[in-house]
């Protein structure tokens, strides 16, 4: 009996601490949430150029959270390469969505996902007489472009271990390369794609028979607070089942996978 009790009292010590220290309760008091964003993924995340301001599907959502949190919403501007280093590094409390990796899951945590998409291939119309499977693109006087610390960097090192890749560093994008015509192909997920091929007509995608890595978005959180998660959790859970989620996809038009 007397053990029992001294375990309780244990884990009733440790839990309360666990919580004291977790970034729910800083957040809460700070009456902030600090996000990271890359602002450069239309139309998940960007930054209007005219306002300066960020908007897309992310942007509400985590506007949402702030929201229903009481806080304040903080954006912090990131690159994809410097993503994972920012919850590293405390310099913000979640990022917006980015793809769930083994290597990302490395050194981050990551909440439930609620959305997902899958790669698929882009050229200039003029050269769609060129590609039409994936197996195309993978050959040794073929460019690829992708925009360094995505995965589809990583990707396209297993697609096209043929071809010549060129990465791209932030500010400057993948599509921009094959645009300018210094690479034939750039890949990039099945939303921003459609978002870019009504951009610019110039652009199409791939008439390729399926697309590739079907891959779940969600938050990148520090990888040891599991109150911080579990509560981002329990959010999405709610909002999944008001339809929150269903209603702002509709607005931009997108469909999950």
């Amino acid at each position: 009996m007397n053990f029992i009790k001294v375990f309780f009292t244990i884990f009733l010590f440790f839990s309360t601490n666990a919580f004291s220290e977790s970034r729910l309760t800083s957040i809460l008091k700070s009456g902030k949430i600090l996000v990271g964003t890359t602002g450069d993924w239309n139309p998940m995340t960007f930054k209007d150029p005219a306002t300066n301001e960020y908007k897309g599907f992310e942007i509400d959502i985590i506007n949402e959270l702030a929201s229903d949190m009481g806080v304040k919403l903080v954006i912090i501007p990131t690159e994809w390469k410097t993503l994972v280093n920012g919850i590293v590094s405390n310099k913000y409390d979640i990022s917006t969505s980015a793809s769930l990796s083994v290597k990302r899951a490395l050194s981050t945590g990551y909440t439930n996902s609620y959305f997902k998409l899958a790669t698929v291939p882009l050229t200039l119309k003029d050269n769609l007489n060129k590609f039409k499977t994936w197996e195309d693109i993978n050959q040794k006087d073929i460019k690829v472009a992708v925009t360094l610390g995505t995965t589809q960097e990583q990707q396209a090192k297993q697609l096209f271990p043929k071809a010549t890749l060129n990465i791209i560093e932030s500010p400057a994008r993948d599509f921009q390369e094959v645009l300018a015509g210094r690479s034939e192909v750039h890949i990039t997920s099945n939303i921003e794609a459609a978002s870019l091929v009504k951009q610019y007509p110039e652009l199409a995608i791939i008439p390729v028979k399926e697309p590739k890595y079907p891959t779940p978005l969600a938050w990148l959180t520090p990888q040891d607070d599991q109150v911080w998660i579990n509560y981002l959790n329990h959010w999405i859970s709610i909002k999944q089942a008001q339809g929150f989620f269903d209603k702002i996809m509709d607005k931009y038009k997108l469909k999950s996978l």
